[in-house]
């Protein structure tokens, strides 16, 4: 209730530009720490995502769920966007893909190499067909975890990772796949040591990226 309120207001103060990105979580020791078994994870994000669109619909919100019990209550404010704000999910399993194909509006994949990339997006959209859904409705916007090194690494090198000339082919590559939109994690980078030094290779994404379309 907490996130679905606090994604209204984000959505609100941006007029409609809230684009929201969930995962049903993979860390152990969050799960410990909150009291929540690991196993069920996926039923119970899915149920999240319920109570959220419940209370992000028409007042008075009521939700009886296996994990969440919403009374009869009243919830403003609403988000600007109808009937919600874009949900993207990312998805690696057959499990979480059928998720996505049913649920989200879009993918949000991250360290994807790009066969694999366009064979999972495929394979949603195929279940988005699958379950009467428009699949090219489904958006793919790609998580970049880019790493700048001084020359170029060789065939096994991650995605996004090498020299400049590589990660801007990657990135048009990744375009020409049909993503719609990169966001760019620069500071895994090894020589990224300062604030700089992060605007800098920040700058040449930009620069590759308006290349790149």
């Amino acid at each position: 209730m907490l996130l679905a309120r606090e994604l209204s207001t984000i959505d609100v103060l941006s007029q409609g530009r809230l684009d929201v990105g969930l995962g049903v979580g993979g860390s152990p020791d969050e799960f410990e720490a909150v009291g929540v078994p690991m196993r069920g994870r996926g039923r119970r994000a899915e149920e999240a995502l319920q109570v959220m669109e419940a209370i992000w619909s028409d007042n008075p919100v009521v939700f009886e769920g296996r994990y969440f019990r919403v009374p009869e209550s009243f919830f403003d404010l609403k988000p600007v966007q109808k009937p919600r704000p874009p949900i993207y999910m990312a998805a690696y399993t057959p499990a979480t893909m059928d998720r996505v194909a049913r649920l989200a509006d879009g993918w949000i994949p991250a360290g994807v190499p790009l066969g694999a990339m366009e064979q999972i997006f495929g394979a949603i959209k195929q279940g988005a067909a699958e379950v009467g859904r428009d699949p090219s409705s489904l958006r793919l916007v790609v998580t970049v975890n880019v790493e700048f090194h001084p020359g170029p690494l060789g065939d096994e090198r991650p995605i996004f990772a090498g020299s400049v000339e590589q990660i801007e082919a990657d990135i048009v590559a990744t375009r020409q796949l049909g993503a719609e939109e990169l966001i760019f994690n620069a500071q895994f980078s090894p020589d990224v040591d300062s604030a700089d030094g992060l605007l800098s290779h920040m700058e040449q994404l930009w620069t590759m990226t308006r290349r790149a379309e």
